[in-house]
């Protein structure tokens, strides 16, 4: 009995390292998933979910995991021949480009935008190319550059009926004008930005806006007013939980470090207790006359 008690122990063992030895042998041939894998290992993950999620790991600064999720769902669109997943993946990894200056990768990216209008006649996708250069043209300081790619998106958006990218751009070549030293044309777009996101009837509320209009108070000398504008600003981000992108960040983060150059620990303070009531209608009223 106990002989063949430990016969059945010796076999257990055996073919448990047998099936261990296959599964480990079978791990290392196994071959990096296509896009048809990708689809079947998860079908549960919606495409357009997964866009969003990198829309929002970009501006919480987590590029890598970012670019992984639009590179499954180009290869996703690619597979199954959907435009439209390829396009917006393109423009994600556009997005993701921008936090290191890329150009070269934009270039590729930017032609990849190019060829498929060119097969599916969507100009959408060359709105969306302008748009990104533009982002990333002002990011780098080329204003000249950033400007033409901004007039060229926001032609297209309104031709096409994008009311959205309309809108955000008026908001993003504000920033152009006030680096140009046109703050007349800066208050304008601000102004229309506001006119076109805020619905008939409604106060505006929107907090994101209110990153060109500190710029432009400091950039016109007016440190107070653009303490108080980006103290409320932060506020709001914090609150709604936003996280702005780069290139709109970046003319915050200049505001920051000006006000904190010219202005006084105690005046900062009390000019930051003093905006804890203000919101984003009362700062319009008070700097834009909206």
């Amino acid at each position: 009995m106990a002989k063949f008690t430990s016969t059945i122990i010796v076999l257990s063992v055996l073919l448990f390292i047998r099936c261990n030895t296959t599964n480990e042998k079978q791990q290392e041939i196994e071959e990096p998933k296509k896009a048809s894998e990708i689809i079947n290992s998860a079908p549960e993950v919606d495409p357009q979910e997964k866009l969003k999620q990198a829309y929002q790991l970009f501006k919480e600064g987590n590029d890598q995991k970012s670019i992984e999720l639009a590179n499954e769902v180009l290869a996703i669109g690619q597979a199954t021949k959907n435009d439209t997943l390829v396009g917006q993946a393109l423009t994600s990894l556009c997005r993701n480009a921008q936090r290191k200056l890329d150009t070269i990768r934009l270039a590729e990216l930017s032609a990849e935008l190019v060829n498929l209008t060119e097969v599916t006649g969507n100009k959408k996708w060359l709105m969306y190319r302008a748009h990104m250069n533009a982002e990333m043209w002002r990011l780098i300081g080329n204003m000249d550059k950033a400007e033409a790619f901004y007039n060229e998106s926001m032609d297209i958006s309104y031709k096409i009926g994008s009311t959205g990218m309309y809108t955000i751009d008026h908001f993003n070549k504000s920033f152009v004008s006030i680096a140009k030293g046109n703050y007349s044309e800066a208050k304008t777009l601000i102004q229309k930005y506001y006119l076109l996101a805020t619905p008939k009837g409604e106060e505006p509320k929107d907090a994101y806006g209110l990153i060109a209009l500190a710029y432009l108070l400091e950039q016109e000398h007016n440190y107070n007013g653009a303490h108080e504008v980006a103290s409320v600003t932060r506020r709001l981000f914090k609150e709604q939980n936003i996280f702005p992108e780069p290139p709109d960040e970046k003319p915050l983060l200049t505001v920051e470090k000006a006000i904190q150059e010219n202005l006084d620990e105690t005046t900062r303070q009390k000019i930051s207790e003093a905006s804890t009531s203000e919101s984003v209608k009362s700062l319009l009223d008070k700097y834009l006359e909206i």
